[in-house]
């Protein structure tokens, strides 16, 4: 058996950490899962353009920290309120952003949190009501520094 030196053992080191890691990476560079995500959201239907307003700023310029704010008109009664809010970032490599859950004891169907974007894209949200019916609004950020590994 031959023994190797510091320098080979952390090339050796290298390559291994290397051949694990490149999977993972190919894998999120395939394909963006937005469509899986509606698909799963909505149960295959259609959102109708509406109720949400949506607010970002329309150039972001670090992708790290993107704030958004959003309402959902909605009388937040038991008998009709908001469930659910999905948001989407379509040009990130995992599409879910975040998923906001509400009940009508939360008065109002509104929330204010920071994002991160990838790089330029359209930003989805998609509110679920509880009667089923369903609403979409987008918005297109541009992104000068991107913010997941960009």
């Amino acid at each position: 058996m031959k023994a190797i030196n510091r320098r080979q053992a952390f090339a050796l080191g290298g390559g291994f950490v290397m051949l694990t890691l490149m999977p993972m990476t190919a894998d999120a560079e395939v394909s963006n899962d937005a469509a899986k995500w509606i698909e799963k959201f909505t149960g295959g239907k259609q959102p109708v353009k509406g109720k949400i307003a949506l607010d970002l700023p329309e150039i972001a310029e670090n992708g790290n920290t993107v704030p958004l704010s959003l309402t959902v008109e909605s009388p937040m009664t038991t008998e009709s309120y908001v469930k659910e809010v999905m948001i989407l970032a379509d040009g990130n490599p995992n599409a879910g952003v975040a998923t906001l859950m509400f009940t009508p004891v939360s008065g109002k169907a509104e929330a204010s949190i920071r994002i991160r974007l990838a790089a330029t894209q359209n930003v989805v949200a998609i509110a679920k009501m509880s009667d089923g019916a369903l609403f979409t609004e987008q918005k297109t950020v541009k992104v000068t520094i991107g913010g997941c590994g960009g």
